[in-house]
C-alpha cells in the first residue's frame, strides 16, 4: 500500500514540476531556426536536415516548469551541430605520412578560385616545418599562370617543383613527381590540379586518371568559405565522381558566418583538417569543431 501512495505521490511531483517538450514546439519556431541557419550560410536542404534531427531529440523530452525552452532547444541544437562536425573519421595528417612506406601522395581537387595552390604551400610549410620533405607536382597545366603561381610559392618555401608544358597531361605530371620523390627520398607529394566547376564532366575524368595513375594516399577538397550555399553542391559532386578523405576550408578570415563547414561534411561525410585564416603560409589552423560551432552560434 505504501508503495502504490509512494509512487502516486512521485507522479503527482512530477507533474507539476515537469513540463514535456515537443515536436511542436520546435515546429512553432521552425521558420526561426531555419532562417537563422541560413543566415550562417549553411545550405537550405544541410538546415531543414538539422531542424528534423532536433525535433527528434526535442519530442518527449521533460524539464522542470519554469525552464527556459528556448536555452534547451539552443543546447541541444548546438550538440547537434557538433555531432555533424565530428562525422567521419578523424584524421592525423602527421600520423598518416609516417606510416607510410615511400611517398604520401596528396592530391588537391575543388573549383576554381578557392584558394587551393595557396593552400598546398601552406601545407608544405606545416609539414617541412615537421622535418618532411615536400615536393610539388604542377598538375594544372590548364589554366594560364598556374605553374608559375606554383613556383613563386615554392621558390619562396624551398620547394622543389615538378613540372611540364601547358596542355600536357597532368597525370603523367604526377607520376613524373612521384618518381622524383621516390628517387630522392622525399616525404610528401602535393599534387596541383586544375580548379574545375563541379559540372566540367571532362575536367572531372581528368582528376580520375590522375587517381588511377599515381592512386594519392589522400584527396583534400578545398572549399571556399565565402561559398554559402554552393559548398553543398560542389563537396557533393566531387566526393560523388572523385572522392573525397577530407576538406581544407579557406579564406575563414573573411567576414563570413562560418557555414560552409557543416555543408561541407554533409555532403561528403568526411572531417574538416584545416582552416585557411590568412594569406601568409603561417594562417593555417588545425581544425576545431568546438571552437568553431562556438563562433558560429555567437
Amino acid at each position: 500500500m505504501f508503495n502504490k501512495l509512494r509512487n502516486a505521490f512521485s507522479a503527482i511531483i512530477n507533474k507539476v514540476a515537469y513540463t514535456e517538450l515537443s515536436e511542436d514546439y520546435v515546429e512553432r519556431i521552425r521558420e526561426e531556426v531555419i532562417f537563422s541557419l541560413v543566415e550562417s550560410d549553411i545550405a537550405l536542404e544541410v538546415a531543414e536536415a538539422i531542424v528534423e534531427e532536433l525535433k527528434k531529440k526535442v519530442s518527449g523530452l521533460k524539464v522542470q516548469r519554469g525552464t527556459n525552452k528556448r536555452e534547451v532547444v539552443s543546447k541541444i541544437l548546438k550538440e547537434i551541430l557538433l555531432d555533424l562536425l565530428r562525422k567521419g573519421d578523424k584524421i592525423n595528417l602527421i600520423d598518416l605520412i609516417k606510416k607510410k612506406e615511400g611517398p604520401f601522395i596528396i592530391l588537391f581537387l575543388g573549383p576554381n578560385g578557392h584558394g587551393k595552390t595557396t593552400t598546398i604551400a601552406k601545407i608544405a610549410k606545416y609539414l617541412m616545418d615537421r622535418g618532411f620533405k615536400v615536393v610539388i607536382a604542377a598538375s594544372d597545366t590548364f589554366r594560364a599562370g598556374a605553374i608559375e603561381q606554383v613556383e613563386e610559392h615554392a621558390k619562396k618555401l624551398g620547394v622543389r617543383v615538378i613540372k611540364h608544358r601547358y596542355g600536357a597531361d597532368p597525370a603523367a605530371v604526377a607520376f613524373d613527381a612521384v618518381r622524383y620523390a621516390e628517387r630522392h627520398d622525399v616525404d610528401v607529394v602535393l599534387i596541383d590540379t586544375a580548379g574545375r566547376l563541379q559540372s566540367d564532366i571532362n575536367l572531372l575524368e581528368e582528376m580520375r586518371k590522375i587517381c588511377r595513375v599515381v592512386k594519392p594516399d589522400l584527396k583534400i577538397f578545398v572549399g571556399d568559405a565565402l561559398t554559402g550555399n554552393d559548398a553543398l553542391d560542389q563537396a557533393l559532386k566531387f566526393s560523388e565522381e572523385v572522392g573525397i578523405d577530407c576538406s581544407v576550408l579557406t579564406k575563414v578570415d573573411a567576414d563570413v558566418k562560418g557555414g560552409a563547414a557543416l555543408s561541407i561534411i554533409y555532403a561528403t561525410s568526411r572531417p574538416i583538417i584545416f582552416l585557411g585564416v590568412g594569406q601568409g603560409y603561417e594562417d593555417l589552423e588545425e581544425f576545431n569543431p568546438e571552437k568553431y560551432v562556438e563562433a558560429l552560434l555567437s
